[in-house]
């Protein structure tokens, strides 16, 4: 429904659902506001946000006020102008004003809106009251005096993180924000109200006196922790990271981002690879990259070797085409992962998350097999509680109990319980029948359990006795965790067996691989930016670049291509990984002209079979592949094993950098160590 209200003397027609705030926005008058958050309950504490209403007894507070039809709005009278003066004058009575050593200064909403809308002077005599400083853990520093009682902090806590750890004691001059009680405040998210507080009340630990905001220069990128891709900026002061902060991207993490992904930066200044190095005995020795492709061409000519091509969680699109066109020139090898399953790689949504993330404010019904969303994908997690809080999402478990920021019913913890609901029988299958939009996002240890044949069988009879298929929604989805695995699945992966190193002359692993396994006959090298214990039984390490420091292509577990951006130059004498394995393919004569992100792709999709491509006449073939693919009579016969929610115990060490990482060290050890009202 729409009516025409009158904002400074200009006609309009708005929605009747929205406030005065937001209809004040679609036509560029400015509100000022603190405790104001599109992506948060309105609170309407801080009354920075008066505009007078023509016949109403006294201002109102924007944010919280509904349209009514003919409203009359100023918002720029004498009245409004008099009381966000007063509003800020008193804001600034408690105020330590020590914006000189404060690390929100020119940053500060308080600084910004004082210049503009408060006084040139103050009238206040009498002594500020002081807050002691609160601990609640390793990343968010609490300086509380500066607090001018916003309560975004609170309601981010409660609403979207799942964690009711922040609260107000006391009232008038002696409320405070705090965790009640000596508590730290754990949460995968704890690190966006420093994003959120509008003031230096809640701050970064590992930023703390490091630089102002003026001095750092931005790049965009994304983040490469996991499978979703999130988007995100890096800040840098002269040549090292400041700081990571999200980009927003309302498709995939809107204005979040995890704990991981903001702190676990300081991992990439430890455990660097910078030089090439040879193993000889049980030492590495230095040398050049001349004689490191000697070495190389040597081997792989050497009695027409049977190579293995590995890829790792890091390893980025373009480098595995190339690794995978480095196998095939020779004819004889194998392209593989040493933690994915193999699954089938048909049709694009065998192994995607087709209810797109942006579609989950229309579940009515979840159902989660062999997965931890809060410790594998911590967005999903956000988005699922975030539709779970209106009241219209029942959410459901099939694998180990799990604590999520949500409340969930576990219908069952073995892999008899899915072969129940593929037959028909269990009572949740009443449940997906009635849903109007139902998903089933199903994790890698699902197919670990049952295999890749009878999951799959397994999902096609539930899509035949559910309503989980229809002509306009597809919602089984694959869960991948690893920011490599789509790229891996585009290319044709397959898992590494033991029996697949049988005969190997060769084991090239790029991208954080986990070697393990080899023959004592296999010559095996390992390409990556950090040295681990993986890196110990290589042949020849070559140094490779991070993320940070190269522009490469990554694709999240919707199929989405995404690109990092160099933000860095590498340490040393370390090489962007497509460029030593293009020189590795130049040595075997080999044409290799991806000189740059186009030409992979063009090239990939000359060679990509057209058995991965289906014509969609209609609207309703696109959403058919599990009934075409499996539309027979089968038999299945599975072991009624433990189903295991995730293989994630420590969110915060998952990959190469955050286990390198200092912060992400210290929020291991106090985070996830039970203590006393932890």
């Amino acid at each position: 429904m729409t009516f025409g209200i009158t904002i400074n003397n200009i006609r309009i027609n708005v929605n009747s659902k929205i406030s005065i705030l937001q209809a004040c926005e679609l036509v560029n008058f400015d509100i000022p506001r603190f405790c104001y958050h599109e992506r948060l309950s309105v609170a309407g504490n801080c009354r920075m946000c008066l505009v007078e209403i023509e016949k109403a007894p006294k201002l109102v507070a924007s944010c919280a006020m509904p349209l009514v039809e003919g409203m009359h709005i100023l918002t720029n009278s004498s009245a409004v102008k008099k009381s966000r003066e007063g509003v800020l004058e008193f804001l600034l009575i408690n105020h330590p004003l020590d914006c000189p050593i404060c690390d929100q200064g020119g940053e500060c909403d308080l600084q910004d809106q004082v210049m503009v809308y408060g006084s040139d002077r103050s009238r206040f005599r009498e002594y500020k009251r002081a807050v002691e400083d609160t601990n609640c853990g390793p990343l968010v520093k609490m300086i509380m005096t500066r607090c001018i009682h916003c309560t975004r902090c609170i309601r981010f806590a409660n609403e979207l993180a799942g964690v009711p750890s922040l609260g107000t004691s006391g009232r008038g001059q002696t409320i405070e924000v705090g965790t009640y009680i000596d508590k730290l405040f754990i949460s995968e998210f704890s690190g966006n109200v420093i994003d959120l507080c509008p003031v230096g009340a809640l701050t970064s630990k590992p930023f703390m006196f490091s630089a102002r905001s003026w001095e750092l220069r931005s790049v965009q990128s994304i983040d490469t922790g996991d499978a979703l891709g999130s988007n995100i900026r890096i800040d840098l002061r002269g040549y090292e990271i400041g700081r990571v902060l999200p980009s927003l991207n309302e498709q995939i993490n809107e204005e979040w981002i995890s704990d991981k992904v903001r702190f676990a930066f300081d991992g990439l200044k430890r455990q660097r690879l910078s030089v090439p190095l040879l193993k000889v005995g049980n030492r590495f020795n230095q040398i050049s990259w001349l004689k490191v492709f000697e070495i190389i061409f040597f081997e792989l000519k050497k009695n027409n070797s049977f190579i293995v091509g590995m890829v790792g969680s890091q390893c980025d699109f373009e480098s595995a085409f190339l690794l995978k066109t480095i196998v095939a020139v020779f004819g004889k090898g194998k392209f593989c992962n040493s933690t994915l399953d193999l699954i089938k790689l048909d049709f694009a949504c065998y192994y995607t998350c087709n209810s797109e993330i942006i579609n989950f404010d229309k579940l009515d019904v979840c159902l989660l097999v062999g997965l931890n969303p809060r410790k594998e994908g911590a967005i999903i997690n956000v988005h699922l509680r975030k539709q779970y809080t209106t009241g219209k999402l029942n959410i459901n478990v099939v694998g180990s109990s799990l604590e999520l920021s949500f409340p969930v019913t576990q219908i069952g913890n073995a892999s008899y319980d899915i072969f129940k609901i593929a037959e028909g029988k269990h009572l949740f299958c009443e449940c997906l029948r009635k849903a109007k939009t139902p998903i089933i996002i199903f994790g890698n240890c699902f197919f670990e359990d049952l295999g890749e044949l009878q999951g799959h069988q397994l999902l096609n009879a539930v899509a035949k006795n559910t309503n989980i298929l229809k002509a306009n929604w597809l919602g089984l989805n694959h869960f991948s965790v690893q920011a490599s695995e789509m790229c891996c699945y585009e290319l044709g992966l397959a898992k590494i067996k033991n029996s697949s190193f049988f005969g190997t002359k060769v084991v090239y692993a790029i991208g954080d691989a986990k070697l393990s396994n080899i023959s004592n006959d296999a010559f095996s090298i390992y390409q990556g930016h950090h040295g681990n214990i993986h890196t110990m039984s290589a042949d020849l390490i070559l140094p490779g670049c991070a993320f940070t420091e190269k522009t490469s292509i990554f694709i999240n577990l919707e199929g989405k291509r995404q690109y990092t951006q160099m933000a860095l130059i590498s340490p040393g004498e370390s090489k962007k990984d497509k460029n030593i394995l293009e020189a590795v393919l130049s040595l075997v004569n080999y044409n290799a002209n991806f000189r740059s992100a186009t030409n992979t792709l063009s090239t990939f999709c000359e060679k990509k079979s057209n058995f991965n491509f289906y014509k969609k006449k209609t609207k309703k073939f696109q959403f058919c592949f599990y009934t075409v693919a499996y539309n027979i009579n089968f038999l299945i016969k599975i072991k009624n094993n433990f189903l295991v929610s995730g293989k994630i115990d420590n969110f915060y060490m998952v990959d190469a950098i955050s286990e390198s990482s200092l912060t992400m060290v210290k929020c291991s050890k106090e985070l996830l160590v039970k203590k006393p009202f932890n």
